[in-house]
């Protein structure tokens, strides 16, 4: 961990250096990846076979084998208890509220010259979701990445997920039942993302890709990111938290816990303008460590990415988080919406001392795949949006073309394509 004073000579350079730490895939990675989406292209289910049963120890043979059905979904559903199925059906209720705000509208207007002009949205005709098996196998996760596909009227769900020595989530499962994801495939990895997007013999192509997953589910995504439309490149999680002298540390070190306890390469980073509670902060993150059951993954990241910053003034702060632009944002200070007014980049903001990142995380409705080193820059959160797409429309009258042909036809001329200028042209005798 690294502890920093922005007032010393070298704070610059070590926080820059920070700034660039990618924390991301390396060049083993991707040659490994480009092989996976090569012979998954090339020898399609029979590539799926091989890969699964190497990775996943699990053979795909009979039908069951590949895929999970809806009613070991709804058995997992019934077999929660109350108090569990009453969170998840909260969550997504609260979820699917959220996300139903963001549809857009359609526009059609006539303008001051008689020209009709407009845009349509309208959904894929089919979206697949990634699920994680592994370490990082949450049915949030799956709420959070179907719900918005099902709220943008996507009629063709494909779940991919990985089920080692043939185990399959139940928390997961149940989740797909909530959520109503009709369709789930029993492979994980780099090779499923490319089943989705290519096609197989047994499952068909999709046209938007979205869901977290390792190192190589992320270098899949960007390296077919053309062939089909996918969320984001995300990598390991992050959280900043900018807090002030009037902070209890144990909800700052358990708010900086919470991030790293997902991966070794996770980022937890505070910000504060007091000397004190930054040294408070330290030690708790250190007492609550040792009976943290995940303590293993929250050391290693804590110990390699952590990072505390003092600052003079909290103010001092916003500048800092707008060069990190990172995938969590914690006002933990007296007026979060004044620091709000004036951050730039963040993937999502926490307003106050009464809004750990983790209620984000399952419950409060917003989207929790959010873009991660420093993506935030240029990219949005997961929404409804990335299921859809706009079409534009141009109805011209006769009246209408003859009051902007004659420049369309200049502007033609001038760029040299004289066939553009005729096809408006032709119409203005």
């Amino acid at each position: 961990m690294q502890f920093l004073t922005a007032s010393d000579p070298g704070f610059e350079r070590a926080f820059e250096r920070v700034v660039r730490n990618r924390r991301e895939s390396d060049a083993d990675v991707s040659r490994d990846v480009a092989t996976m989406l090569n012979e998954v292209r090339e020898r399609g289910d029979d590539a799926l076979v091989e890969y699964t049963m190497r990775f996943d120890d699990h053979r795909l043979t009979h039908e069951a084998d590949w895929t999970i059905d809806g009613e070991a979904c709804e058995a997992a559903y019934r077999d929660l208890e109350p108090d569990l199925r009453e969170a998840l059906e909260l969550a997504a209720k609260r979820i699917r509220a959220f996300h139903e705000h963001q549809l857009p509208a359609d526009r059609d207007h006539t303008d001051e010259i008689g020209m009709r002009l407009g845009s349509r949205w309208r959904p894929v005709d089919a979206a697949g979701l990634y699920v994680p098996g592994g370490r990082a196998s949450y049915p949030s996760s799956l709420l959070m990445n179907v719900i918005p596909a099902k709220v943008a009227g996507v009629e063709r769900l494909v779940v991919t997920t990985p089920t080692p020595k043939g185990e399959s989530n139940p928390l997961v499962l149940a989740a797909a039942h909530i959520a109503g994801v009709d369709e789930i495939w029993r492979v994980g990895g780099a090779q499923a993302v490319a089943a989705m997007a290519y096609g197989t013999e047994r499952i068909a192509k999709v046209d938007v890709i979205a869901g977290p997953g390792n190192a190589w589910v992320a270098e899949a995504k960007r390296q077919l990111y053309g062939v089909v439309g996918i969320d984001m490149v995300a990598g390991p999680s992050e959280i900043l938290v900018i807090a002030d002298k009037d902070n209890d540390p144990e909800w700052i070190a358990a708010d900086l816990l919470s991030q790293a306890e997902h991966d070794p390469t996770s980022q937890s980073i505070l910000i504060t303008d007091d000397k004190g509670l930054a040294r408070m902060v330290e030690d708790t993150i250190d007492l609550q460590l040792m009976n943290l059951p995940t303590a293993r993954t929250a050391r290693a990241s804590w110990d390699a990415h952590g990072l505390i910053v003092v600052v003079e003034n909290i103010e001092d702060a916003v500048p800092l988080a707008d060069r990190l632009a990172a995938e969590h944002v914690e006002l933990a200070v007296a007026d979060p919406q004044a620091l709000f007014d004036r951050l730039r980049h963040a993937g999502s903001v926490f307003f106050g001392r009464h809004t750990p990142e983790a209620v984000g995380d399952y419950i409060a409705g917003p989207n929790h795949v959010l873009p991660t080193g420093r993506r935030a820059r240029f990219a949005s959160g997961l929404s409804v949006l990335d299921f859809m797409k706009r079409t534009s429309f141009i109805d011209a009258s006769e009246a209408a073309l003859a009051a902007i042909g004659p420049a369309a036809i200049r502007l033609a001329e001038a760029e040299g394509l004289p066939a553009h200028a005729k096809s408006v042209a032709l119409r203005l005798k």
